[in-house]
C-alpha cells in the first residue's frame, strides 16, 4: 500500500514538473524549406538559428533560465505553405509564437496584416517589404539589417567605385535579372530612381520560378551588351545564371549580386563558370568567430548540431542563420529586461525588445560576433537599423572580401520608403504611430 501510494505521488509530482517546466520556454518557429529548389537557403538559414539556439540552451540554460524551443514547419518557399505553418504554429508555447522568420519576401508580404493583428513580431532579415522600415506605420514588421533598397543604392555604390566614380555611370548600361516573384520585383523601383539620378539605362529581365532556364534571357543580355549584370537570383536560378552568362562570355567580375545569390551553394553548381562572379552580403561565412566556435563545441562536439552535411557548417547561409538566432536571442534578452527576467515574453513583449535592440561594438565583442555582422540599432522610426554592406568575390574556392561595410544611400531609400509606407497607411486607414511617445 505504501508503494503504491509513493507511486502515486511521483506521478502527481512528475505531471506538476511537466507544465511547469513548459511554462519556462520560449518557443520560436522554425518556418523554413528543406526540400526544393531553394532548400540550400532554407535549410542553411534554419539551421545556422537553430545551431544558436541550441547552444544557448546547452552553454547558458537559455536565456536567463529560459530554455528557447522550436518546431519546424516546411513552407517549400511557397506563400499559402508560409500562412498555414504561421497558423499552426502561432499559438504555441506557453506565451505562442515568439517571433516569426517567414524567410520570403512573398510569405513576408501574405503575413503582414495577419501577424500585427495577431501581436506577433516579424522579422524578414535582409529581406521583404522595405517600407515597413518605417515603424510607424509597421509596428510588428522588421526588415532588419539591411533592406532591399538599401542593398541597391550600396550596389550601385559599389559600381560606380569600379567604374572610377559615380559620374562615370552616366550612359552605363546595366541589366537587373531578377526571380520572377515579388522577392525579385522589390528593387525596381529604386534602380529606376537611381538610373534617372546617375544617368545610366537599367533594363529588367524576369527569370520565372524557378529559374533552371534562362536561355532566351542571356541571347537578350548579350543583344544588349550591358556594362554590368544585377542578379536578384534564388536557389538553382543563380549557378544556371553564372553558367549561361559563361557560355555568351559575359565576364563574371561584371555581375553583382544580391546576397540571397551570394552563398557557396549558389557558385560551387557552377563549376570555373562563377570565378570572379561578386555579391552582396550582410554577414560573414567562417568558424573563427568565437561564437561559431561556442557552436562547435557545445553542439557539434557533442552530436546535437543541425546541419547534416558538415563542409556547411560556417557557411554563408548557416552564420546569415546564426546571425538571425542572434538577433532573436537579444530582443527576448532585451524583453525580459525591461518585462521581467526569467519567464518567457509574450510576441507583443519580443515586438518591443526588437524595436529597442542595440547590439553595438562592445556587445558584438560579447556575443562573439565582431566581423560576422554590422552593429544594429532600432527604433520606432527606424526598423532596419543597419544599412551597411560588404562585398564579397569567388575566387573557385572561397569567398574573398574585397570592401569595408559600405553605407547605404538613405537619401534616395528613406523618402521612398517614407512615401511608400504613407501610401500603405492612406490605402489600409491606418493611423502612424507618434514616434515621440514611444518609450
Amino acid at each position: 500500500m505504501k508503494r503504491t501510494s509513493l507511486a502515486v505521488a511521483a506521478l502527481a509530482l512528475a505531471a506538476a514538473a511537466g507544465p511547469a517546466a513548459a511554462q519556462n520556454e520560449q518557443f520560436v518557429p522554425a518556418n523554413f524549406y528543406w526540400v526544393g529548389p531553394y532548400a540550400p537557403g532554407g535549410s542553411g538559414f534554419g539551421g545556422g538559428m537553430i545551431d544558436y539556439f541550441a547552444m544557448l540552451n546547452e552553454r547558458d540554460h537559455g536565456i536567463n533560465g529560459v530554455k528557447l524551443t522550436w518546431e519546424k514547419c516546411e513552407t517549400e518557399y511557397r506563400n499559402d505553405r508560409g500562412v498555414e505553418c504561421y497558423e499552426r504554429s502561432k499559438n504555441k508555447g506557453p506565451t505562442g509564437a515568439s517571433v516569426i522568420h517567414p524567410l520570403s519576401t512573398g510569405i513576408t508580404y501574405s503575413l503582414i496584416e495577419k501577424a500585427t493583428a495577431d501581436k506577433i513580431p516579424v522579422i524578414s532579415l535582409g529581406y521583404g517589404r522595405t517600407d515597413a522600415a518605417d515603424g510607424r506605420v509597421f509596428p510588428y514588421i522588421f526588415p532588419l539589417i539591411t533592406t532591399y533598397w538599401s542593398q541597391n543604392t550600396a550596389k550601385i555604390k559599389f559600381i560606380g567605385m569600379k567604374e572610377g566614380g559615380m559620374d562615370k555611370l552616366q550612359g552605363k548600361k546595366i541589366v537587373n535579372i531578377y526571380h520572377d516573384s515579388a522577392y525579385g520585383k522589390e528593387t525596381i523601383p529604386v534602380l529606376d530612381v537611381q538610373a534617372k539620378k546617375y544617368g545610366f539605362q537599367v533594363t529588367h529581365i524576369a527569370v520565372p520560378h524557378p529559374g533552371n532556364e534562362q536561355q532566351a534571357q542571356w541571347l537578350q543580355i548579350r543583344q544588349i551588351k550591358p556594362d554590368w549584370v544585377i542578379l536578384r537570383g534564388w536557389g538553382v536560378m543563380n549557378p544556371t545564371a553564372l553558367k549561361a552568362a559563361a557560355k555568351i562570355g559575359f565576364p563574371r567580375d561584371r555581375i553583382v549580386g544580391v546576397w540571397w545569390s551570394g552563398a557557396e551553394e549558389d557558385v560551387i553548381p557552377a563549376g570555373d563558370a562563377a570565378k570572379g562572379y561578386i555579391a552582396a552580403g550582410f554577414n560573414l561565412p567562417g568558424t573563427s568567430f568565437p561564437v561559431m566556435q561556442d557552436i562547435l563545441k557545445n553542439v557539434y562536439k557533442k552530436g546535437k548540431g543541425e546541419m547534416e552535411d558538415s563542409s556547411r557548417i560556417g557557411s554563408i547561409y548557416h552564420t546569415r542563420g546564426v546571425v538571425a538566432g542572434i538577433i532573436t536571442a537579444e530582443a527576448i534578452r532585451t524583453a525580459q529586461a525591461q518585462f521581467g527576467k526569467g519567464k518567457p515574453m509574450t510576441g507583443e513583449q519580443v515586438r518591443w525588445g526588437i524595436e529597442h535592440l542595440n547590439i553595438d561594438d562592445k556587445r558584438l565583442k560579447e556575443l562573439g560576433a565582431v566581423g560576422l555582422m554590422q552593429p544594429l540599432k532600432v527604433s520606432c522610426m527606424d526598423h532596419e537599423g543597419g544599412g551597411a554592406v560588404k562585398f564579397l568575390q569567388w575566387d573557385g574556392k572561397k569567398w574573398n572580401v574585397i570592401t569595408d561595410w559600405i553605407a547605404s544611400d538613405q537619401s534616395i531609400v528613406r523618402p521612398m520608403v517614407e512615401a511608400s509606407a504613407a501610401q500603405y497607411a492612406k490605402e489600409k486607414g491606418i493611423a502612424p504611430r507618434d514616434c515621440s511617445k514611444e518609450k
